[in-house]
């Protein structure tokens, strides 16, 4: 724990301007980002007596090792900079707005040729119009079906259209009218373009100047006698309409705005925000966050409007925001937002009418998620406090981890041997800097010497990147590639936590202790009796069933098997897809399973004789002969297919799921034997 005074900046140091300044912890990296309009009065507020402070901001101001500051000329510009460092560096002491589910959106890619309309979560891509979000994906695609009547833009993926374009005939969508098939030509990339520009527009809330258009053309059509085209454009009206009705008007000026509310209490805050776009919303979607310290309700605002427009420009920024509080000072953040929307942005408090009556059903929205958020016990501060104070107590640390690392090693019968690495920051998982690592050199079921392994090439890149730091220099950061990514292995953790017992955590140590590390705590969750073991003690340390402590190990320990079992399953099911045995007729996977279990490994059974491929339970001479002739057949120089042997895994790779980016990690394949799997 550091003494704030031993980095304290001398008086007069600290410049009486606007600016933005970063806390350093003892390796370098940025804990905190904060703005001021005189960074002179706001840094002292830092340095007072540690017991004036709030208990977070006390341990931020502990954790940092150094202050840094940058002078800015406005303080519109200040709060430009402190947005992109608090997304470069990601601090984790910064107010986090964590979204309380993924939604959906309703996206056009505008950056294709041919534009496509689709759902989309996660993070928004440059190019692409947004709108939402929706509650629910079904809601979208409702909402898209009705509309494709009137605007028949395409909705198909790349590999259908694509498809289309080569055989020369359009998807059932095509056929029955619900897209204009510019994938075998019927309209141009031009024509196309315009189309989903009016789709945009209409859902934009310009929805009048169509419903007047395609009136006024069914008039013209039914004095004409063209009866069919006047009934065709009657249904596309009616069309338009129920596509309108799905969402109530709310306000009657057909009004474009934003509405935020915010629920709190002394730890927390939740905020809920309605797009309301032509008088309807449009969408709803709300945040949850830790209070960093104490800060004011104004501050949560601008702290979620950086957050909600940080990445926006345009007519994504509404013409009004509705809030609970105004940000002090109120005119850089206004001026802030009529730059990211090109025109004037209104910020105010609604003090009558129906702006203020659906303020009000905002905030009972918010204060309902405060409500469910607290029943959360995985992500109330108080209880992650209190879990790592007694880990602390436990393990008789010098002070609470707030950074954990738990390893777990992942086998079947000795093959495919990997192991893996998650990483736990101030109580919550942080997935980004998981690692997964396969086990070179030898195989077979020694968790130990494989544990070994693992934490020696963990903290032997973490004292190699150490090395290569150096000091900060100016548009220099050595915590980061040639590429810009951050460094891999550059922060310690203060607690290595291992899957298993004494065995385990004496191997992990015993690392440790090669490299010269002697200030990183070790301790072995074993899974029978929930034991936690410390290294050189012969008896185990005993949590109580009910401690906060015990559940957030469980809760890591549990995290590093899955993800080690995951890649495990991966690892194995790649090496039966590369083998010979695929290309065996009438083998399935039952026979494919006795074989690699009887041989123990695929090269084994290469070079195995057809009499000792009959021995294995439900394999026949003729069966035998046909498994030896495929691996005859096999080229000399195709790669090994054992895995455990033959692939090379970088050892910080990262995690990626099978979906895109945006989806959650999964909990690992679908049922399937498992053998000895550990």
């Amino acid at each position: 724990m550091a003494d704030p005074s031993s980095y304290r900046p001398q008086p007069g140091q600290i410049p009486d301007s606007p600016g933005v300044y970063r806390f350093r912890d003892e390796h370098r990296r940025v804990i905190y980002v904060g703005k001021a309009k005189s960074l002179r009065s706001r840094l002292a507020n830092y340095f007072q007596d540690l017991a004036g402070l709030h208990p977070r901001t006390r341990t931020m101001v502990t954790t940092a090792a150094s202050v840094e500051w940058t002078v800015v000329s406005t303080e519109v510009e200040a709060l430009q900079l402190e947005y992109s460092w608090i997304k470069e560096f990601d601090p984790r002491f910064n107010v986090k707005y964590r979204d309380d589910k993924s939604y959906p959106y309703l996206a056009v890619t505008m950056n294709e040729e041919f534009p496509r309309v689709q759902v989309m979560r996660g993070h928004k891509k440059k190019g692409v119009r947004y709108f939402g979000p929706y509650a629910h994906a079904w809601a979208i695609r409702d909402t898209v079906d009705l509309l494709l009547r009137v605007f028949p833009v395409r909705t198909c993926s790349a590999g259908v259209f694509k498809n289309a374009a080569r055989t020369g005939r359009p998807c059932l969508l095509g056929y029955i009218g619900k897209c204009s098939a510019p994938c075998v030509g019927r309209v141009s990339a031009a024509e196309h373009r315009e189309l989903t520009e009016e789709f945009c527009d209409f859902m934009a809330g310009r929805t009048g100047t169509y419903i007047r258009r395609l009136e006024k053309q069914m008039t013209e059509a039914a004095e004409e006698m063209e009866y069919e085209r006047a009934a065709r454009l009657r249904d596309d009206i009616e069309a338009l309409k129920r596509a309108m009705e799905k969402n109530a008007v709310v306000l009657a000026d057909a009004t474009d705005a934003d509405l935020m509310a915010v629920a709190e209490d002394e730890l927390e805050a939740a905020v809920q925000i309605f797009h309301v776009r032509g008088g309807r919303v449009r969408g709803q979607r709300g945040w949850v966050t830790d209070k960093v310290e104490a800060v004011t309700t104004g501050d949560l605002v601008e702290h979620a409007l950086q957050q909600l427009y940080g990445e926006e420009t345009g007519d994504s920024v509404p013409k009004e925001v509705l809030v609970p509080a105004l940000p002090d000072p109120l005119e850089p953040v206004q001026q802030w937002l009529t730059q990211r929307r090109g025109s004037n942005v209104s910020l105010r408090i609604p003090q009558r009418g129906d702006k203020k009556a659906l303020m009000e059903t905002v905030q009972r929205n918010a204060q309902q998620a405060l409500v469910l958020h607290k029943t959360k016990r995985a992500s109330d501060l108080t209880t992650r406090s209190r879990a790592l104070e007694e880990i602390a107590d436990a393990l008789e640390l010098d002070s609470a981890p707030l950074r954990i690392e738990c390893y777990d090693v992942s086998h079947l019968q000795g093959d495919d041997v990997v192991a893996s690495m998650v990483v736990f920051e101030d109580g919550l998982a942080r997935k980004s800097e998981y690692r997964r690592f396969q086990i070179k050199g030898f195989r077979g079921q020694d968790d130990v010497r494989s544990m070994h392994e693992v934490i020696t090439r963990r903290f032997r890149r973490y004292l190699a990147e150490k090395e290569q730091t150096g000091e900060w220099t100016d548009g220099e950061n050595p915590l980061t590639e040639d590429d810009g990514r951050p460094k891999r292995f550059a922060y310690p953790p203060q607690l290595v936590v291992v899957d298993g017992g004494q065995p385990q955590v004496a191997a992990a140590k015993k690392a440790l202790d090669e490299l010269g590390i002697d200030d990183i705590a070790v301790c072995g969750l074993a899974k029978r009796l929930e034991e936690v073991w410390m290294p050189g003690e012969d008896d185990p340390v005993v949590l109580p069933r009910t401690s906060e402590g015990l559940y957030l190990l469980q809760r890591v320990r549990d995290e590093a098997h899955r993800f080690a079992i995951t890649y495990q399953r991966t690892k194995r099911a790649k090496r039966f897809r590369a083998s010979p045995l695929d290309d065996v007729a009438g083998l399935g996977e039952t026979r494919k399973q006795a074989l690699i279990k009887h041989f123990g490994s695929v090269k084994r059974l290469r070079s195995a004789t057809i009499d000792q491929i009959c021995e294995v339970p439900g394999v026949g001479r003729k069966t035998a002969e046909t498994v030896a002739a495929a691996f005859a057949r096999a080229a000399p120089t195709a790669p090994a297919v054992n895995t455990a042997t033959g692939e090379i895994m970088e050892d910080d790779e990262p995690e990626t799921t099978a979906g895109t980016p945006e989806e959650p990690v999964t909990a690992g394949a679908p049922d399937e034997p498992r053998g000895q799997e550990t």
